[in-house]
């Protein structure tokens, strides 16, 4: 399938560009925290941003290759990014992280853009599961995660190694196909009852 373009309220997932540049080291992956927390590296100039770019627009070829700008429509500026990170064709699940600038946080956009994912995971895709973890320390990840459809499913202890024997641990959320479908299901039949009643 790849990645395709899907709208929300507020935003447009769609494939990265070379002129997401600028608001992409304006926003967020210059910002040392949002990608510590994403678990990549910091890019402090335009060039580099552009060569990894130049990476991403190329793996675009590849149907099993997801990943999304997320684009405010008011503004048309990309505030973040969301993507597979790991895809196990084997076995028919994906691994999905996301990110969203400081400045952009605590509006709702990161949950925004998790819930249309998995909704495109389900209905265009042959994918059975998607799962997602957070640091124990950023809870903030870890709201997004609770808000969505996904389950919380473990704790793996004291995962990652910080300095000075500090460590945190890797919390993992998941949904499954069937998780999706009987939700979804549920809301149309909510949704029928309530056209009815008036």
């Amino acid at each position: 399938m790849g990645t395709e373009t899907i709208e929300t309220d507020r935003l447009i997932l769609r494939r990265f560009t070379l002129e997401d540049a600028n608001d992409m080291l304006n926003n967020w992956i210059n910002d040392d925290e949002v990608q510590t927390n994403y678990g990549e590296p910091t890019y402090e100039n335009l060039e580099s941003v552009n060569r990894l770019l130049s990476q991403w627009i190329s793996a675009y070829s590849d149907a099993s290759f997801f990943r999304w700008a997320v684009v405010l429509k008011e503004m048309n500026e990309n505030i973040g990014q969301i993507a597979f990170c790991a895809i196990d064709v084997n076995h028919h699940f994906a691994d999905v992280e996301y990110c969203i600038s400081k400045a952009h946080q605590r509006k709702g956009y990161a949950t925004e853009a998790l819930s249309a994912v998995i909704g495109f995971t389900f209905e265009k895709t042959g994918l059975n599961r998607l799962q997602a973890f957070h640091r124990e320390r950023n809870r903030a990840s870890g709201k997004v995660l609770q808000k969505s459809m996904m389950k919380f499913e473990g704790v793996l202890r004291k995962y990652f190694y910080h300095n000075e024997n500090e460590y945190d641990d890797r919390i993992y959320y998941g949904i499954l196909r069937e998780d999706y479908l009987n939700r979804v299901t549920n809301h149309s039949c909510h949704s029928k009852v309530a056209d009815f009643g008036q």
